[in-house]
């Protein structure tokens, strides 16, 4: 796909509706969505075909007939490209992109080119490098024609080249699956990063409260409005890849670390949720999760059980959390969900924030206290401790050393003997 407003592709967008495909059957919401999926690609969709079928053809998937009628439709709007809202096997795609005269990717394949466009860390490109050869591998025969000759006992090689050999596709097999690992490699070597600043945070006590939830469900611009962060946000999918964290400060007692996440998406390509893990795996160590749905969006409940169903499928579905129903300027006066745990807001606006952060320190309040400490001078060992494991806010040296600190109830418990007890706060 093109990202330029030069060439843009245009695009005839198919989708089948089976009751055998389950999750996978296209409908007129998920193809809207491939719609926009395309626009974030730098494409242009020129059609759409939605087509039923008791099961798909297990050649070319929507059958010939309807093929026919697809090439025609792609000839007479002068596309470029044909992409389906469903998966399609390697051999059902080559036929296709035969049979069509055009190139023909599925939904998966779109997903993997956005995120190829977008990655802008390291992090970020390994793991769409992974996800994209993972993809690659099972599509490689038939592809280039080239990949299946041999230089071996074929006899059709030249003089000298006779003998055992490989084909060219064993050996472009053989590289990639070298590639895979050693990007598994690096990954790792990402996670043992993360790790350490991981048992960084810990030892500081401070918790990672991580935003997730549907693409384009405003999470990044909910990370701007609570943290002044300027994280591009853009009414477009997929528009952050990258992982962002920001320092936090909720109320008087509580610091947290926020963390933005990649959005989810229906028909996630599993590609995609494994080579990502070491940025979701943040979820499984989070104190905390935001799930922010977007309740201006007509289907926001099967939205928010896609995010529920991949939350569970990354080990995390445990976890405490706050549903923030977001864009509530949108809804028109709608009726919105109330219950604990879960508040209404509007991240551009910043309505209801402010109850927002209210609910994130009742769900993380350790015990927190503000209190000050007066310690003798002999005894000022115990100023490194609270600079290390307290929030230390103010010190005056007088006839005691006078430390302002918010304290755990651990350290409380070390520095009891001096707290000055009218000064103590409760959170």
């Amino acid at each position: 796909m093109q990202e330029t407003n030069e060439i843009r592709d245009k695009v005839v967008l198919v989708g089948l509706s089976s009751p055998v495909l389950k999750a996978d059957s296209a409908d007129e919401g998920s193809m809207e969505e491939l719609a926009a999926l395309v626009e974030t690609a730098g494409g242009e969709t020129e059609g759409i075909v939605l087509q039923n079928r008791d099961k798909p053809d297990p050649r070319t998937f929507i059958g010939e007939g309807k093929v026919a009628e697809v090439q025609l439709y792609c000839e007479n709007v002068g596309a470029t490209m044909v992409i389906f809202d469903n998966d399609l096997s390697p051999s059902q795609q080559r036929v296709l992109t035969e049979l069509l005269g055009i190139q023909v990717l599925d939904r998966c394949g779109l997903i993997l080119d956005i995120f190829a466009q977008r990655a802008k860390t390291k992090e970020g490109r390994l793991q769409v490098e992974l996800a994209e050869y993972q993809y690659l591998l099972p599509r490689l025969t038939g592809m280039w024609t080239h990949l299946e000759r041999q230089g071996g006992s074929s006899g059709k090689g030249a003089i000298g080249s006779k003998g055992p050999g490989e084909t060219q596709l064993e050996t472009d097999r053989r590289l990639i699956h070298k590639k895979i690992d050693k990007l598994r490699a690096d990954l790792e070597d990402v996670r043992r990063v993360r790790g350490t600043q991981r048992q960084q945070r810990r030892k500081n006590e401070i918790p990672v409260v991580a935003i997730v939830g549907y693409t384009n469900a405003g999470k990044s611009t909910l990370l701007n409005r609570l943290t002044g962060a300027a994280i591009p946000a853009n009414n477009r999918l997929f528009d952050t890849l990258d992982t962002t964290s920001r320092l936090l400060t909720v109320s008087d007692t509580l610091d947290v670390v926020l963390s933005d996440t990649v959005g989810f998406i229906r028909k996630l390509p599993h590609q995609l949720v494994e080579a990502f893990k070491a940025t979701l795996e943040e979820l499984e160590y989070a104190d905390l999760l935001l799930h922010v749905i977007d309740v201006s969006n007509p289907d926001w409940q099967q939205q928010a059980q896609v995010v529920d169903d991949l939350i569970s499928e990354l080990g995390a579905s445990g976890l405490p959390r706050i549903e923030v129903f977001n864009k509530c300027d949108r809804t028109g006066g709608e009726i919105l969900p109330r219950g604990e745990d879960m508040v209404t807001i509007s991240a551009r606006t910043g309505e209801g924030v402010a109850e927002l952060l209210q609910l994130i320190d009742r769900r993380l309040d350790k015990g927190a206290r503000r209190v000050t400490v007066c310690l003798p001078y002999d005894r000022g060992g115990l100023l490194d401790a609270l600079y290390r494991e307290a929030k230390v806010e103010k010190v005056e040296y007088a006839d005691t050393i006078e430390v302002t600190a918010v304290c755990s109830p651990r350290v409380l418990g070390q520095v009891a003997p001096y707290v000055r007890p009218q000064q103590e706060t409760e959170e």
